[in-house]
């Protein structure tokens, strides 16, 4: 189990680092809404992740790579999804309607939290990593669901490191970033990926 643990943290290590959806997504929240945002996007990733590990090792994502219905469902329902997220950034933009940098109030870290959840948990793909990642590395003799849930627990304690890095990274050029033009172009350049990440989630197969 030991083992098992310790090759997993290998892997999802350098799949944390690598650029990615859930990457800009935090950055975004870092640079046009402040600290707190930027956490609570980070949790709802993370939130997102542990589902989809629990999902995988009880055999719903499994369920997903044999049911091509059942994949092409939530794959137009994710796609949707980041279309609209990323078309409603870049109008916020060009009208110049910026968020306050700051609104750490519980309804905002609980739209921040949702956003990142719901970003993770409406991609298929995540989960059809999962299932093909993570009976590599469950030991026959321990409970699916408990070992499922550890690694992606493990998954999600070196993302939180990494994205913590990421957001007090930024804080170190907070002055900066706090520019109007500077968050408008942000979201420009955020929203762009996630239309684009969308329209190839549409049109990609299982």
């Amino acid at each position: 189990m030991t083992s098992a643990l310790l090759s997993f943290a290998v892997v999802a290590g350098f799949l944390t680092i690598v650029p990615g959806l859930d990457t800009a997504l935090v950055l975004r929240s870092a640079v046009t809404q402040g600290r707190g945002q930027a956490f609570a996007t980070a949790l709802g990733v993370n939130t997102g992740v542990l589902v989809w590990g629990a999902a995988a090792a009880v055999g719903v994502s499994a369920l997903l790579t044999a049911s091509h219905l059942a994949y092409t469902v939530l794959r137009y329902a994710g796609a949707a999804y980041m279309v609209w997220f990323g078309v409603s950034m870049i109008l916020k933009a060009r009208r110049g309607a910026a968020e306050p940098v700051e609104q750490d109030g519980a309804g905002g870290l609980g739209r921040a939290w949702l956003r990142g959840t719901l970003t993770n948990l409406l991609n298929p793909k995540i989960g059809v990593f999962y299932v093909a990642l993570l009976p590599q590395f469950i030991p026959p003799d321990v409970p699916p669901l408990a070992m499922g849930l550890l690694l992606a627990l493990v998954h999600n304690v070196e993302g939180m490191a990494w994205f913590t890095l990421l957001i007090f990274g930024t804080g170190l050029v907070r002055a900066w970033v706090q520019r109007p033009a500077v968050r408008r172009a942000v979201d420009r350049v955020t929203g762009t990926a996630l239309i684009a990440f969308g329209v190839k989630l549409a049109l990609s197969s299982q």
